[in-house]
């Protein structure tokens, strides 16, 4: 996350000094399906959520999705749209890990999946990131069931899971 913040920083102040219109898309974890057979640090980092990676408990935190397909959208339409300008978070869902599992519990009814949270604690309230901006460039964002089960199949066409 900090070279993603130096380099945003970074890319500001060199639009401010030479006098560039400067868009920066800021997408949270993105999944959804792979078109090549090589994981990228977001999905890798899903794809060990959802094998069960060394763990028998999920954690009591939040997933901050989006769709790979919203994410690529979202630069085409920044860079089509003339009055895009700015920062634009391209988050679809804040969504609490348990939430996660339960839909893919639906979807994959027969897959071993994690069933219990780290913690019997209440679960952490989830936020919002406002998705207004992000409207303004057209995104419409891709439901969570559908980015979750094509991650899912995709991860299956590429042989990294058994479902």
């Amino acid at each position: 996350m900090l070279s993603k913040t130096l380099a945003e920083e970074a890319a500001w102040k060199f639009a401010e000094e030479n006098d560039i219109d400067l868009v920066a898309i800021n997408p949270g974890l993105v999944i959804g399906p792979l078109i090549e057979p090589t994981l990228g640090f977001s999905l890798e980092t899903f794809l060990n959520l959802v094998k069960d990676a060394g763990t028998e408990v999920f954690p009591d935190g939040m997933c901050i999705l989006v769709d790979v397909r919203d994410v690529a959208n979202a630069h085409i339409q920044a860079f089509e749209i003339p009055a895009a300008s700015g920062r634009y978070c391209i988050v679809a869902k804040v969504i609490h890990y348990f939430e996660v599992f339960k839909i893919l519990h639906g979807l994959y009814p027969t897959f071993n999946l994690l069933e219990k949270c780290e913690d019997d604690k209440p679960l952490l309230p989830a936020y919002k990131i406002s998705q207004d901006k992000a409207k303004s460039l057209g995104i419409s964002f891709v439901p969570l069931e559908v980015t979750l089960r094509d991650t899912m199949e995709s991860f299956k066409d590429y042989g990294f899971l058994t479902i």
